[in-house]
């Protein structure tokens, strides 16, 4: 463990001034101080909301465009794994029969 490392434990009172670990205590204001800052479901699912308008969409065209994409790879990968495998097992029977 480092310098920068040890001082940002101690900040954070994971460490004592020593560097040994510092006991947990949880006190009664601990335990309210936390039920305090929890978000009620209203306020997360508004959140949410603000959080997902500013995600950059793609529009209709692109999903259409990167559908096809995958699609067109996924029919090209299978087809290619068919027919290795196929092949495989063709020329392995053809080994092992004569």
């Amino acid at each position: 463990m480092n310098r920068e490392q040890k001082r940002m434990m101690q900040k954070q009172g994971q460490v004592g001034a020593d560097g040994t670990a510092a006991p947990r205590r949880t006190s009664p204001q601990d335990v309210q101080r936390r039920r305090s800052q929890r978000t009620r479901p209203r306020q997360f699912f508004r959140e949410i909301r603000e959080e997902m308008r500013q995600v950059s969409w793609p529009t209709r065209p692109e999903v259409i465009n990167y559908t096809t994409i995958v699609f067109f790879v996924l029919v090209f990968m299978t087809s290619l794994i068919f027919g290795l495998g196929y092949g495989f097992s063709k020329f392995v029977t053809f080994l092992f029969t004569k």
